[in-house]
């Protein structure tokens, strides 16, 4: 659909990068998160489920970066995608009706993500 703002988040613990992406054009923002992200592993007998806690400063802005889109698109690797996804249903519901799909993404270069966003729409908007 013409004039639709088409977004999609790539997303681990450590930043996000937002692109806004059209027929000929993309956008892009990149949010870094101010907690230093340790590399934590889960150990026998030892407390903890060896996971970073969410940093809801982080998603808060990632979230506030996304309010224009009329689609969302969210990927990247870990749990970090799905995360921001739960954040965002229980803070912008609205939003959150606007997610097209949550996908697993390991690390792409910023045209890959480019191209994934314009395929990805181009099939999202014949779907609508």
């Amino acid at each position: 659909m013409p004039g639709l703002e088409h977004v999609i988040v790539w997303i681990d613990h450590a930043e996000a990068r937002v692109f806004r992406v059209g027929a000929e054009h993309a956008e892009r923002q990149v949010i870094g998160t101010h907690v230093q992200q340790l590399h934590l592993h889960h150990k026998a007998n030892e407390r903890g489920s060896g996971h970073a806690p969410i940093d809801k400063e982080f998603f808060g802005r990632v979230m506030q970066s996304l309010q224009m889109a009329d689609a969302l698109l969210i990927v990247g690797p870990a749990s970090a995608r799905t995360e921001l996804a739960a954040y965002i249903a229980d803070h912008s519901p609205a939003l959150a009706k606007r997610i097209s799909a949550v996908e697993p993404l390991d690390h792409p270069t910023d045209g890959e993500l480019v191209a994934l966003a314009r395929k990805f729409f181009r099939a999202d908007d014949r779907m609508r």
